[in-house]
């Protein structure tokens, strides 16, 4: 703790200044994370919030395990912006209005999420809890930030050019939360993989926020960068615990919010790539599975074994290497968007 101390006094404490208050946050972040699971677990067993793998055919282990892991991700996100933003931040509003909207309204899925483990809402339910996130995000704004996609950059103009989008901005923004937060959720079917998606995708957005020079959103997007890898601790395969629907929820959210709040305002030839590379695994995977289940008739929403892991685990890979197949395709469209966006941005 000294150390931490220092380092956030001390603007040479660390190598690399403008990484120095991301990297405190997602240290934070990853020790409560890692320290808090096992509670989690404790408690998720004594409250019946368990998942069974003789439920359906689309289990991958073998063994009931906990849920709720979200609730640890979660925590570990709040304490490190707890922490860290009044020292990042101690002559202005260290937290603006988006970001506690953000907050809030993740803890909100959080539970949402952790009910859901317990009661198994439908899918309609799950949708429009989601989109209601997304519609009220919107409006938690002061006059720094806010979680809204007002324009829409048109690729390949010079000077740039965008499209203002009005009235529609506002369920074109839900729509866009709702699609990544969902994709979180639906990729979450081997150990280990949503929480290594989301601390690659986190990082990334990391990176391109300090040389954005957005600060704020560095330092959220590397809590959860490090809340996700502190969990993974005890999610890697063989899993102790899952992070459940609330786990998946507050992911997604946090970093759709962000990637609307900063990623998306860096370059206007870049708006469109960002998303689809930052995630582009779950995006995929959730177009893959879309198209098939509507090529062979089936309802978009009924759940299936047709998911990228389902795919790699049925031509014989173990589930270390499915997962780390999916983290090496992560990382190489993470790695082609920042070099997009120094060459672009």
């Amino acid at each position: 703790m000294d150390f931490l101390l220092a380092a956030m006094r001390n603007e040479s404490g660390l190598p690399f200044p403008g990484f120095r208050y991301p990297f405190l946050a997602g240290l934070i972040a990853l020790a409560v994370s890692w320290l808090l699971t096992p509670y989690v677990r404790s408690l998720a067993i004594r409250k019946g919030a368990i998942d069974d793998p003789k439920r359906d055919d689309r289990r991958i282990h073998k063994e009931p395990l906990p849920r709720w892991g979200g609730l640890a991700i979660y925590a570990g996100i709040v304490a490190a912006l707890a922490l860290i933003l009044p020292f990042a931040f101690p002559h202005t509003a260290a937290y603006p209005m988006y970001l506690i909207g953000m907050v809030l309204i993740g803890g909100v899925l959080v539970v949402v999420g952790a009910m859901d483990d317990l009661y198994q809402f439908s899918a309609k339910i799950q949708a429009l809890m989601l989109l209601g996130a997304g519609v009220g995000v919107q409006f938690i704004a002061g006059h720094i930030g806010q979680v809204q996609i007002k324009t829409i950059g048109i690729p390949l103009t010079s000077p740039p050019q965008h499209i203002a989008l009005g009235w529609a901005a506002i369920p074109l923004t839900a729509i866009y939360i709702f699609i990544v937060t969902k994709t979180m959720d639906t990729i979450d079917g081997v150990d280990g993989l949503a929480a290594g998606i989301a601390t690659i995708s986190a990082a990334t957005l990391t990176i391109i926020a300090v040389y954005g020079e957005q600060p704020r959103v560095a330092i959220v997007a590397a809590a959860i960068a490090g809340s996700a890898l502190g969990f993974l601790k005890h999610n890697y395969n063989p899993a102790k615990i899952i992070m459940g629907t609330g786990g998946a929820y507050i992911l997604g959210f946090m970093l759709a919010c962000l990637s609307i709040v900063g990623a998306l305002k860096t370059a206007a030839a870049l708006a469109i790539l960002i998303p689809v590379l930052a995630f582009g695994v779950p995006i995929f995977d959730a177009f893959f599975v879309i198209t098939r289940r509507i090529l062979s008739g089936q309802p978009i929403t009924q759940a299936d074994k047709r998911h990228l892991h389902h795919t790699l685990l049925g031509r014989g890979l173990s589930q270390r290497q499915t997962v780390w197949v999916l983290y090496v395709a992560a990382a190489l469209l993470c790695g082609m968007l920042l070099i997009a966006v120094r060459l672009y941005g």
